[in-house]
């Protein structure tokens, strides 16, 4: 199954139906031009006759937020699918399998919360090596990375040049290219600086049965690099457009950061059946302040002086890697933990049923 390596607890992700799968993509988002330029065209045209509607920056995020959960799903089949035909013969038989907690799930913000640092710049550090830019730029996008750091903040100017570089860089290239290039650049630069701490919590709700995703505004081919790595279920990212396995060089919405987390989030609840009152978010950023608010449990992970005086306000755990210090827990530390074993007893119940049935 996807991203579990031997020994390691195996995820189990209930079938969608086909019904589900309607308007799905086949293979790397072949389809998503047509249908999503074309609705965010319809929406931002509504927009403009009428004043009161959603502002083009929410339907930019709420597109993003969309295609990503089409993305994440429909790579997450095809993983599924590779799996299941590379090791059918070593398949666990139903009753040795970890019980499944179908309607409980994690989401994991990436930079700073699983990754030390900003994986786009762990990526493009790999990327400059290899002669794909210029030195010089990697030291710009390290620089507002420091200055976002810093002060908790992100420029729009700055968000703009980034995207605007991004773009032209993926532009023309494959998508199997991209994927490629960032799994070499995981196992040389990444692999190193996931967060020990973070990496238990995720594996805290693996044991018990429910889906793990990481969420950030990483392109989500390198995005499901991570997750396939650490063995999770998957991963929400932006999505850039491309046609025959090809980047246009245009994003489908727009970077998936916000509000675009936070509906990427609800999307792939609503189809893969969760509740996301027992569902528990992660991150380090008050911009993911949406996100968090969305599920039961929020707990903020070497938090932002900002995402720090809300947690504390809101009673949401704290919890911080970035010393020696034993990690700070506020609010109610054991809801993870009982969360995770409430689900786990629960699926071991259903299962006894189903033997007995």
């Amino acid at each position: 199954m996807l991203g579990c390596s031997r020994g390691q607890a195996e995820v189990l992700v209930p079938e969608r139906s086909k019904d589900a799968r309607t308007g799905f993509i086949a293979g790397r988002f072949g389809e998503f031009p047509a249908r999503w330029g074309q609705g965010l065209s319809d929406q931002l045209t509504r927009i403009a006759r009428s004043p009161f509607g959603p502002s083009e920056e929410e339907v930019r995020a709420n597109l993003a937020g969309e295609a990503s959960a089409d993305a994440a799903l429909a790579l997450h089949d095809a993983e599924l699918a590779e799996s299941d035909a590379a090791e059918s013969d070593s398949e666990l038989p139903p009753h040795a399998r970890p019980p499944r907690d179908l309607t409980a799930a994690a989401f994991f913000d990436v930079d700073n919360t699983m990754v030390q640092g900003a994986s786009i710049v762990h990526f493009a550090r790999g990327l400059a090596a290899r002669k794909y830019f210029k030195t010089s730029d990697l030291a710009d996008m390290a620089w507002k990375q420091v200055k976002f750091r810093v002060t908790g903040k992100e420029s729009q100017g700055d968000m703009a040049s980034g995207k605007e570089k991004a773009l032209s860089f993926i532009a023309g290239r494959s998508t199997a290219e991209l994927a490629a290039l960032g799994e070499e650049i995981y196992d040389e630069i990444i692999a190193d600086k996931i967060w020990p701490g973070t990496r238990a919590l995720a594996q805290m709700h693996l044991d018990a049965g429910q889906q793990v995703w990481l969420v950030t505004a990483t392109p989500v081919e390198l995005a499901q690099v991570i997750a396939k790595r650490l063995g999770l279920t998957g991963a929400l990212g932006t999505v850039a457009e491309s046609v025959d396995g090809v980047f246009t060089g245009r994003l489908v919405g727009d970077i998936l950061h916000g509000l675009g987390k936070a509906h990427a989030v609800r999307t792939l609840a609503i189809r893969e059946g969760l509740n996301l009152k027992r569902c528990t978010a992660y991150s380090d950023s008050h911009n993911d302040v949406p996100m968090l608010s969305l599920a039961g449990t929020a707990v903020a992970i070497n938090p932002d002086s900002d995402l720090r005086e809300v947690a504390k306000n809101r009673g949401w755990e704290i919890r911080d890697f970035r010393t020696g210090r034993k990690a700070a827990k506020i609010g109610v530390p054991t809801a993870l933990a009982l969360g995770a074993a409430g689900g786990a007893a629960a699926a071991i119940l259903t299962r006894k049923r189903e033997q007995h049935s």
